[in-house]
């Protein structure tokens, strides 16, 4: 019996050393999994709203007759990012009707991703 507790000793902050160096590895993969996966959803809803305001502009005139009519139908598709009509620009090249928009990205854990990262996308949607 006193052999089993001296080998008992000898382990007994094993455990927590592991978790000291265990730990913030992992929180670091958590936190970096999330961010990226907040990137990829805000650009994607960044996609649908350029994509979105340029079938409008191309295909409906009374809803998107006006340059500022198109930039707030993109505001309002872009739910759950915080733009405003000047992230957005209306053109019409050759492609037909474009939209256009840039975001400043900010993470949830700056000390994280300490850079800035802006965010944009583009499309055009044909005229009839």
């Amino acid at each position: 019996m006193a052999e089993r507790q001296e080998r008992g000793r000898g382990q007994a902050g094993a455990a927590a050393l592991e978790l000291v160096f265990a730990l913030p590895v992992t929180l670091l993969f958590v936190l970096g999994i999330m961010e990226f996966g907040r990137i990829i959803w805000t650009q994607t809803t960044l996609d649908y709203a350029v994509e979105a305001a340029a079938r409008c502009a191309a295909i409906n005139s009374t809803l998107c007759g006006t340059t500022t009519a198109i930039k707030n139908f993109a505001v309002g598709a872009a739910t759950g990012i915080p733009v405003t009509s000047s992230n957005f620009t209306v053109a019409t090249p050759s492609c037909g009707a474009q939209v256009s928009a840039t975001f400043h990205y900010a993470f949830s854990v700056p000390w994280l991703f300490p850079q800035n990262l802006t965010l944009s996308s583009t499309s055009c949607f044909p005229t009839p």
